[in-house]
Parts: C-alpha cells; structure tokens; sequence
C-alpha cells in the first residue's frame, strides 16, 4: 500500500490524512464542488471533484469515488465513518476494481448491517439480546401487536444504518403509529430502507461499547469499553473510556460478548460491539445486551486511542495490508481516563437546530487533543452533518479529565456561528455527571439545568449592548485588531445616557415581553477608578431594578458587577456575536443608520434552517389548531417539525415535498378561523 483515498470529508478525513502521512503514504483527498476549499482537501496530496454539494451525487456515489481511485491510482480506500463506511457495495466495489477497501469484508458487514439478521446470529453465537421483533413483516398491525406484546415502553429501531436515526421511543399505544411512520420515513431518508424492528425499552439505560480489532491471521483482541450514555436523541454527545462504575467482572464478561461477536463473523479491521445496559441496579455482568455492531471506525475512537496508546487508524492500515495485530490481549491496557466532547455547529435555545454561517473566529483550546476539519474563517455548510470538532483529554482520573475538558471548552473561541459549546460546557461541569450518575435520558431530564441561566444570558444582553452602546451605534467595529484595541475606545463616552435595542436570539430569555430589548445606559465616570456603565432592562423581568454595573478590566476583559470575565467579540454590520467566558450568543442590533431585523412573522411559518421539506401535513383550507404540526423540514440529517402558534385556516402553502428551502423562507400562511 503506497496511495490511500479517503472517501469523506471534515475532521475524520483530517484525522486519516495525518495518521497515513506518518506512515509514508500518499494521500488523496475527494470533494464536492462546495467542498474544494476544505481542510481535507488542503492537507491531501492530491483532491479530486466528485459532484454536486448534496452528498447522494458525491460523497454518497460508490461510480465517482472509484473512478476517482483509479485515475489517482490510489492503491487502497478508507471510508472514514458515516457515508459509505458501512455500504458493503463500496466493499464490492473495490474488491472488483483491485482495490484495498480498508474495512471489514462485505460478508461480514452484511452480516451486522441489518440489526435484525444480527441480532439472530448474536444469539447463536451465545450473546446477550435485548427481547423484541426482529422478523421481516413490516404490516402496521403487525408492529403494534408485537409493541404491544413486548410491553410499552418499546423503542422503534431502524434494521440499517446508526446514529439514532429512524429511532424513536414510544411510551403509549396511541403514540405508536405516528412514531413508526416518522421512524420508517428517517430510515428510508438516510438508509434507503424503511423497515424497521421493535425491542423492549430498557429502564435506566446505559450505553456502553466495546472496541474490537480482528485481523487476516485469526487473532481478534478488544480495547476496553466506551461509555457513551450522555446522548440527547439517540445521538452521542460526550463519549468517556473506561466506563464509570465498571467492574473487573462486568468488564470480562462484556468484552468476552464483544470478542465471541467478532470471531463469529471472522472479523478483520476495526469495529464496535455495542450492547444498551440497564444501570438500575448498578453495572452487571447479567445486565447488558447486544444493541447492533459498527463495522468501521467510531467518532469516539480518540478516547480509546488515549487510555491504551494505540493508533487505531494506523492498526487498520496495517491490517488492510495484511499485516498481524501489533499487540496481543495480554500487551492491552487501560491508562488513565479520557472523555471527549463533539463541538457542533447547533443551537440547544431551539431544540438544538442545525446552524450555519461563518466561522469568524475560532480558537479552540490547546489543553487537550482537538481534532477538526474547518478552521478560522470557514462557512458552515447546510449540506453536511454540522460537527465543527472533537475535543478530547486524557488525565490519570476521572475528575482531572473532566475538568480539563471544561477548561478546554471554556477557552475555546467561536465567534460568528451558533453552536453547543456552552451546553457542553454546562453538561460536564454538572455534579451528577462529574458523580457518573446518570443514563441515556440524562440529558433530557436535565436539559433546563442544561441551558444557560437567565442571569448569564443577561450578562450577555448586557455587554453586547454596552459594547455597542460605546463604540459608536453606527460604526461597525473593525474585524482586525485585538480586543484590546477594541475595548479602548470605552474611553470616549459621547453622551452620559443611550439607549440600544438588540434582537434576541430565538428561545434566548423566556422573560423577554419579545424577541427585542432595549437596554438603558448611563455614563459612571470614574467609578472604582474606571469609567464604567450602569446598565437597566426594564422590560426584562427578574432584572435587577438598581441595575448592572459594567465596565473594561483590561486587556481583553470586561466587569460586570464585582466579576471580571474574558471577553470576546465580532462584528459584522448589525450582527454581535459575543463570547462572555463559557457563555456566548448572537444579537441583532437595532439602531440608526443599521438595519435590524423585521419584526415577528406573526401568521406565517419560516423554515428556521436551509433544508428540504419532507412532510407537508395539510391542505389549503384546513382549519388547524395550536400546536398542530404542519410542515416537516429536513437538514443536516435531522427533522424538524413546524407547528401553527395559534388555531387558524391554512391560507397559502407555499412549498412541496422534497422541495429545497432557505433559511428564513416563507412556508405557509395562516388566516383567522372567521376571516
């Protein structure tokens, strides 16, 4: 092997290329034509266009990526993960053109793509499975007698794929048949196929997996466990190895599961053995069951890497080569505690909608192991899955990992695009997670302790508006020079009074009478030896009447009150982006000689995010109610469902199904019942 393509893209395709560099290969990057000025395709050797931005005409078409390796003469392909990673066509494919797919064969991805099949011959292979419906009927009645013979609750699952989508729990019978109609559309939306199975639901669930590794000359060993509990819609958020509360015992009997799953497919490569674990009673080595198996490299693999010192990409290029694995059992150990966070490009104040937009500033910490695909300056495309970075540490405990990871997070800059990175913050500081008390539906349960406290977002309020208030309403700050710089014209007050009125972002007070504020400003010259502002809300209910004292701290700080807090900031035309220690948000500010945003939408719904509509649940003339869903729109592999805010007529729809839309964009209108 002396050329290797990587069929994705973003940090995994990174990650690849530094690994295969270190190891004297050539690298061969492929791209969308979105894509062609992407880290991937910079830090590649050679990049190569294989089609349009939606990933069903490139990164997604098996023809392209072929002839790509061919013309390139790539020697060997490694698809990364998600994509084609578990497609044994890919498999085929390579197989066929003479070229070394770095993965499983596609007998043995055959074997675990399908949950149902696999979970049949788990069971033969002596391996613990959850009870449920795993049979070929996909008859509605079917499914609901079988839900309802399982007992509720029970989850729907889809046979292909991963990553949560087509998955849904469903807690009732009246729930279960809009349930598995919006799991069976995710499911042929993401996989191509529909067919779903049913399982039991577990109580206090945990999800914990296993690292496998098998090679040509027989030899299967296993790399610990992951735990991977701290999820929020079935999607990993922070991935941590070893699992907290594991025993000597459990641990034996589950990676003994995992290594008899391996050899019953003749694995090669590597793979994960997931099993769901019920935590009610603590860990036991009775208490766990086979969920599905991954036949490729996971997202969370960096944590692996850092407790047991292993490069688990370079393992797989050494077995695609034919190579025996470089360590045995015995050699395996645990070192220490990793835990690692997926920084996305989300806004958790909206039911954590995929974002987009620039990239204006980001600086991510130095503390611990960063691994991305975007840098300083990149656009957030509405096309892929929005995952900007993973952020990983490694300490000797549990607590000094999870720590530096807050730390990690709190010093990370990103300016310019919404993301999840104060929600991970806030997520790994909580007592009961730093505790390791805590199952999949964490997160859920928790989300209001989750999002950030009106008083932080209050601070923010403040400082965007006295930043602006004291810079000048009409001139936009210079996107060069240091914060410094910036903070120094506090110095020129102008007017002792201002007022500025901001927008604010969606779902960002509840205790806003609106999505506007106007914030009131008064000059305290040489207050605490520094010119300062006392700032007022009087719209805002809970804020203090006397008002906040806010005023520069040096370079690049700012005080609010008694406390002093790194401040970062950018602005573009009338659009703050404003990062006040672990908090951040985005405003609109409304003043002269700006323009500012339109007011609320009133009758109409928008699509809060680009996509494609894939639901459009009613008819012109339709006589809706509040809270009726409306509109389903599609982006960045997630849905969204659009309900009416008040009872109404459907007036106007303004969009199809499978139709591509803006964010912003008008959908549908409503008109007053007696209109």
């Amino acid at each position: 092997m002396r050329s290797l393509l990587i069929a994705n893209r973003g940090e995994i395709a990174c990650r690849i290329i530094r690994t295969a560099k270190r190891r004297g290969l050539r690298t061969i990057a492929v791209y969308s034509d979105v894509d062609a000025g992407a880290q991937h395709v910079l830090q590649a050797d050679v990049a190569v266009c294989i089609g349009a931005a939606a990933a069903a005409s490139s990164y997604l078409d098996i023809s392209r990526i072929i002839a790509a390796a061919k013309a390139t003469s790539a020697d060997a392909i490694h698809p990364g993960y998600g994509f084609l990673s578990e497609n044994p066509a890919l498999v085929d494919a390579c197989v066929e053109a003479g070229i070394i797919f770095v993965g499983p064969d596609s007998q043995a991805m055959r074997a675990m793509g399908l949950k149902d099949a696999a979970k049949r011959l788990m069971q033969e292979a002596g391996v613990p499975v959850v009870p449920g419906y795993h049979g070929e009927s996909q008859e509605d009645g079917l499914l609901l007698h079988e839900a309802q013979s399982i007992g509720y609750p029970v989850l729907i699952k889809a046979r292909a794929g991963g990553g949560g989508k087509g998955m849904r729990r469903v807690n009732a019978p009246e729930d279960f048949p809009a349930a598995l109609a919006a799991a069976q559309r995710e499911a042929q939306a993401s996989f191509g196929d529909a067919h779903v199975l049913i399982e039991k639901y577990v109580a206090a669930p945990r999800h914990i997996e296993v690292q496998v590794f098998g090679d040509s000359h027989g030899n299967v060993v296993h790399l610990f466990e992951r735990d991977c509990s701290l999820q929020r819609r079935h999607q990993k958020v922070i991935e941590e190895a070893p699992a907290p509360g594991m025993s000597t015992a459990v641990r034996a009997a589950m990676t003994d599961a995992a290594v008899k799953a391996a050899r019953a497919i003749n694995y090669q490569g590597a793979g994960t053995v997931e099993f769901i674990v019920d935590g009610s009673q603590g860990l036991r080595p009775d208490g766990f069951w086979f969920m599905e198996m991954n036949t490729r490299l996971q997202v969370e693999h960096p944590v692996t890497e850092a407790i047991t010192g292993v490069d688990l990409v370079d393992w797989q290029l050494r077995v695609a080569a034919g190579e025996a694995l470089p360590l045995q059992q015995s050699e395996l150990q645990i070192n220490g505690h990793a835990v690692e966070a997926r920084l996305y490009a989300e806004n958790p104040a909206t039911g954590f909608l995929p974002a987009v937009g620039e990239l204006a500033r980001f600086q991510l910490s130095d503390i611990g192991r960063t691994d991305s695909g975007v840098v300083e300056g990149d656009v957030v495309l509405p096309y892929y899955d929005p995952l900007l970075a993973k952020l990983i540490t490694h300490a000797d405990s549990r607590t000094t990992a999870f720590n530096a990871l807050a730390r990690q997070l709190a010093d990370s800059v990103v300016l310019g695009a919404v993301t999840n990175r104060e929600f991970l913050w806030q997520l790994v500081s909580h007592p009961q997670v730093l505790d390791g008390h805590f199952d999949t539906s964490f997160i859920e349960s928790h989300l209001a302790d989750l999002l950030y406290s009106e008083q932080s977002y209050g601070l923010l309020a403040v400082a965007a508006a006295s930043l602006v208030a004291a810079m000048g309403e009409v001139a936009p700050i210079a996107d060069s020079g240091s914060v410094a710089r910036k903070l120094g014209s506090w110095q020129i007050w102008g007017a002792a009074r201002r007022q500025v009125r901001i927008e604010l972002p969606e779902g960002f007070l509840s205790g806003a009478p609106d999505s506007f504020l106007t914030v009131e400003l008064q000059a305290l010259a040489g207050l605490h030896g520094s010119d300062g502002w006392c700032v007022r809300c009087p719209e805002l209910e809970g804020f203090p009447e006397s008002g906040i004292t806010v005023m520069p701290a040096g370079a690049g700080r700012i005080r609010v009150d008694e406390c002093d807090y790194r401040l970062d900031l950018h602005r573009q035309g009338a659009e703050l982006s404003v990062q006040l220690g672990p908090c951040a948000a985005q405003f609109t500010v409304v003043v002269p000689g700006l323009a500012g945003a339109s007011g609320p939408a009133g009758d109409t719904i928008t699509s809060p995010m680009p996509g494609r509509v894939v639901g459009v649940n009613c008819v012109s003339g339709e006589v809706v109610k509040a809270g009726q869903s409306l509109i389903i729109v599609e982006a960045m592999k997630m849905e969204q469902e659009l309900c009416c805010e008040r009872d109404g007529v459907v007036d106007t729809i303004s969009v199809r199904v499978d139709q591509q839309v803006a964010q912003g964009m008008e959908l549908l209108r409503l008109k007053p019942v007696d209109a």
